[in-house]
């Protein structure tokens, strides 16, 4: 098994979905995960479900909106623990339509989001990972970060922005042992997915899309999505910085 014994993570939007379904698998590699959300129960409720399967993980309301207590979260995370080797920035906002449809406010949320707040966070611990040696930092975006989805200008726009992020960071820290990768699954079958469902009329014309489009026929399962998170977060990718894993079941091809 893979072993991320004695390292500590943190993850952003980890309440739920791929969010929570990483946190866990890391958990079950040894990890001290740090379970953060803007939903402070269902941050508690996962560490709770770690902690009883005999893991380590504890958890922290945050709104990672807030730039201040986003930087201020991850800073006292290492000096609690005196290190943080893994970060999974992964919060994220799905908002559907096109240039007309979006509206500036709409943009700017997605900006703040699925850009900025992965800006803040690999900022704040881009010193400690450097006094450590080294660390891992995991940043979500899409694999609509390398494609383009038809009424979805915010989304794909944030996304790719983050891609490029990613992959200019990597470059600037690579001397430093820091390896920063961006994820980019493709459909998971989570609430994340409302905009897409809205925007291609509810839930039986995404199923639809689902079949047809994607080579492999299906959603992915957020536990496949989270081995991917532990691959990144580990040695077995020690030689690995700003590339782009995609997830998608061949969607993109």
């Amino acid at each position: 098994m893979t072993s991320l014994e004695n390292r500590v993570a943190f993850v952003t939007g980890a309440g739920s979905g791929i969010g929570g379904a990483g946190a866990r698998a890391m958990a079950g590699c040894g990890a001290h995960v740090i379970i953060t959300d803007r939903d402070g129960d269902l941050a508690e409720d996962v560490a709770a479900e770690i902690v009883a399967d005999g893991f380590i993980a504890s958890a922290r309301q945050l709104d990672v909106s807030d730039d201040a207590l986003l930087e201020a979260a991850i800073l006292e995370t290492v000096e609690e623990h005196g290190r943080l080797d893994i970060l999974h920035s992964h919060v994220g906002i799905q908002i559907e339509g096109t240039l007309e449809q979006v509206t500036p406010v709409g943009m700017d949320a997605s900006w703040r989001l699925n850009v900025r707040a992965h800006f803040i966070a690999a900022r704040a611990v881009i010193e400690p990972m450097k006094r450590q040696g080294g660390g891992s930092v995991i940043i979500t975006a899409s694999n609509s970060g390398i494609q383009f989805d038809r009424g979805m200008i915010a989304y794909a726009t944030t996304k790719h922005a983050v891609v490029a992020m990613t992959r200019q960071m990597a470059a600037d820290y690579a001397a430093f042992n820091i390896r920063i990768n961006s994820l980019c699954p493709g459909f998971v079958d989570t609430d994340f997915n409302a905009g897409f469902e809205a925007q291609m009329g509810g839930r039986a014309a995404l199923e639809q899309y689902i079949a047809e489009s994607i080579p492999m026929g299906r959603w992915a399962t957020s536990s496949e999505i989270a081995d991917a998170i532990v691959f990144l977060a580990s040695d077995m990718s020690t030689f690995m910085t700003g590339h782009t894993l995609v997830v998608d079941g061949g969607e993109c091809i």
